[in-house]
């Protein structure tokens, strides 16, 4: 089984979704099967539809997370010892050499990514093209615009 790179805090975060489906959306859907279950007749009963229904997207998504937690690969970027390499976890600031924007990235698990707040996944076509690269390095990327130039200001594992 492949493993699934995870940063502490995307591990720390899918636990402790975990927790509440367990703690809180299981007992409130059970409760509401059993409320459904009271008006009588199941086959006409709409109440008791939705509620199964929410039932099997909690119980799927709980088999999920625990599925990618027993293949989890946890990386703590702060003990990398990278020598100013981009590896998974790695926050790196980027500046587009068309552009002269910068912007700062972490490179982080499938879960974990959200553009909103620069958490770009490993697999996202930005950070294949920053792995292995050093701070100076430029770093090509290919858009559906064309081929975009990146270079790396910095590379922080904080």
């Amino acid at each position: 089984m492949q493993k699934i790179p995870l940063t502490v805090n995307g591990a720390d975060l899918l636990k402790q979704e975990l927790q509440k489906l367990k703690s809180v959306a299981r007992p409130a859907v059970i409760e509401a099967i059993a409320e459904a279950r009271s008006h009588g007749d199941l086959s006409e009963n709409a109440e008791y539809e939705a509620a199964k229904e929410k039932q099997g997207f909690i119980e799927g998504r709980i088999a999920e997370i625990e599925h990618k937690l027993s293949l989890a690969l946890i990386i703590d970027p702060k003990e990398i010892h990278a020598e100013g390499k981009v590896v998974f976890g790695a926050t790196v600031t980027l500046e587009n050499l068309d552009t002269e924007e910068e912007i700062t990235y972490q490179i982080v698990g499938e879960d974990e990514a959200d553009i909103k707040f620069n958490k770009i996944s490993v697999g996202s076509p930005i950070a294949r093209a920053l792995i292995g690269k050093e701070e100076g390095d430029v770093a090509e990327v290919q858009t559906p615009d064309g081929v975009r130039e990146y270079e790396i200001i910095a590379v922080n594992y904080a």
